[in-house]
């Protein structure tokens, strides 16, 4: 068809399409540019804008870099023999060279800070998979690790990135049934908001902390089964996400919900939760692999994408016989998510580097 044939050819599809869309009885909408884009009718992205979709991830990197908690010191040092060992001060640099266009970051918080200066790190007790051990965390409230967190947001201006955001592990006990374990919970998240404020990050990872296993209904033989134990971490934790939720709004960083495990590990307690908090500063942030059944693969993130406008991790993890990245990619589209893709590769055929390269590829693909 010639030129004047199919553009109007694609002005009587997309308002085919955006009149499918008005409810009986509503009144059509005028179409502009964002409305034919959300009805299917674009111009393909450029690979600059692609790219814009897109940060590198640090945890799949992490047994390049220098840590004080050693995950797998024989894989650490088959990573550091193959690609060199780094700090989150070399990232910057690290994600120019290795994803082509991409500027923006998603930084674990279990990488910052410089290992060999004690004075920014606190020492805690954790118990992780049943095991109690000492871990050594980064403390963003310390003086040395604020002037940490400014050389950093220095090295991101000096390379012409930023850091998008925090995939965080340190604040815990969110909705404990401890009011004091729960308030210091609070008040780490305080500190590494922040922390992030001063690297202009847009969002920050908080778990919901709790039973790494949701609790489970008590049955009543005279009734219905039912979940008080689980109404009342949930309680909690609402209760928390309002006050971390009004203190990142004033500092411009949103507190984000992933689906990691506990009671985040099913996807209507996210729901549940922003919901609740109600809040323009609250909001989830799924991950494409992080679900307890291969069924939660692809509905589950369809039923949290509505609730996503900030980051999500784009992830492949050979748990699943077909994680399907590209599809996952799709769903968030459709769901007119606007945010950004981080390359969180998990475990499968490739080391980190090529796994994040990986799932660089089938997102540009994808977007």
């Amino acid at each position: 068809m010639n030129k004047t044939d199919r553009r109007n050819f694609l002005r009587s599809g997309a308002a085919a399409m955006l009149a499918a869309a008005t409810p009986t009885g509503g009144h059509a909408q005028q179409a502009t540019p964002e409305s034919l884009q959300h009805a299917g009718v674009s111009r393909p992205l450029t690979d600059a804008e692609k790219t814009a979709r897109i940060a590198s991830n640090s945890y799949p990197i992490r047994f390049n870099f220098k840590t004080r908690n050693v995950e797998n010191a024989e894989k650490s040092a088959e990573m550091k023999k193959k690609y060199g060992e780094i700090t989150m001060l070399d990232f910057p640099d690290f994600t120019k060279e290795h994803f082509p266009g991409v500027i923006r970051m998603d930084v674990w918080s279990s990488l910052f800070g410089d290992t060999t200066d004690d004075s920014m790190y606190a020492q805690r007790e954790l118990e992780v998979l049943g095991k109690r051990r000492s871990y050594s965390e980064f403390d963003p409230s310390s003086p040395s690790g604020r002037r940490w967190l400014e050389t950093f947001a220095g090295k991101c201006v000096k390379t012409g990135t930023k850091v998008h955001h925090i995939s965080n592990n340190a604040p815990r006990d969110i909705c404990d049934f401890d009011e004091a374990k729960r308030k210091a919970g609070i008040q780490v998240a305080k500190d590494w908001l922040d922390g992030a404020a001063t690297l202009g990050a847009k969002s920050m990872r908080v778990n919901s902390g709790g039973p790494r296993i949701s609790p489970w209904p008590v049955a009543d033989p005279s009734s219905y089964p039912k979940n008080g134990e689980l109404a009342k971490y949930l309680t909690n934790c609402i209760e928390s996400f309002k006050v971390m939720a009004d203190y990142g709004g004033k500092l411009g960083v949103k507190v984000t919900l992933e689906n990691h495990w506990g009671l985040t590990a099913n996807p209507i307690n996210i729901k549940i939760i922003v919901e609740e908090v109600n809040h323009p500063f609250c909001e989830a942030s799924p991950d494409f692999c992080n679900w307890e059944h291969e069924y939660l693969l692809f509905h589950a993130l369809n039923d949290l994408a509505p609730y996503a406008h900030t980051t999500v991790h784009a992830k492949y993890w050979d748990r699943w016989k077909d994680p399907d990245v590209q599809r996952n990619v799709r769903i968030m589209l459709n769901n007119g998510y606007e945010g950004i893709f981080a390359l969180e590769y998990e475990d499968g055929p490739w080391d980190g580097v090529e796994g994040a390269k990986y799932l660089y590829r089938e997102v540009m693909a994808s977007l």
